[in-house]
């Protein structure tokens, strides 16, 4: 089997796109030194526990967003300077909100967050419940009219048969 020229040029096109479509979604990885193995753990814990307040469903550590990148970046130049863990959760939650973190406090902002879904299951229940109530009400109505329509029919009937009337 014989490659011709144009062929091989075709196959070094692909192979070149192929590879530049790999290029530009690889990973961005970020070396960050430590002074010690504590301000490593601190620093890797806080940006697996905060979101990406542009992602919104993702955590710091896997957005590639230019905003992630900034509040890694000063978490930790924080830990650096020998910030707490408390320190750059206050720095956080101040500058974006409660937003930021996967468990909000429970405070007055808060109570939709933490007990809205638990409402809106109640309320569905509830609905759901009436509305099988009333379905069962209206299919004992339409049996109870049906058992109302027998009997008028059996009345009809034994008129019927009490007072024969002759036909010619």
């Amino acid at each position: 089997m014989r490659l011709s020229l144009k062929s091989l040029v075709n196959s070094f096109i692909v192979l070149l796109l192929l590879f530049g479509l790999t290029l530009a979604y690889a990973v961005k990885i970020e070396f960050h030194d430590f002074a010690n193995k504590e301000q490593e753990h601190l620093y890797l814990q806080l940006i697996a526990e905060l979101r990406c307040v542009k992602c919104q469903n993702q955590n710091l550590a896997e957005s590639n967003a230019e905003l992630a990148k900034d509040m890694r970046d000063k978490a930790y130049a924080m830990i650096i300077k020998g910030g707490t863990r408390e320190d750059v959760i206050k720095y956080m939650t101040d500058r974006y909100g409660d937003f930021v973190l996967y468990n909000p406090p429970l405070k007055s902002k808060t109570w939709l967050l933490w007990f809205g879904p638990a409402v809106l299951l109640i309320f569905s229940l509830f609905y759901l419940l009436r509305r099988i109530r009333h379905q069962q009400q209206e299919v004992s109505a339409k049996e109870a009219m049906s058992d109302e329509q027998r009997d008028k029919m059996r009345e009809i009937l034994k008129q019927s048969q009490n007072n024969p009337t002759d036909k010619p």
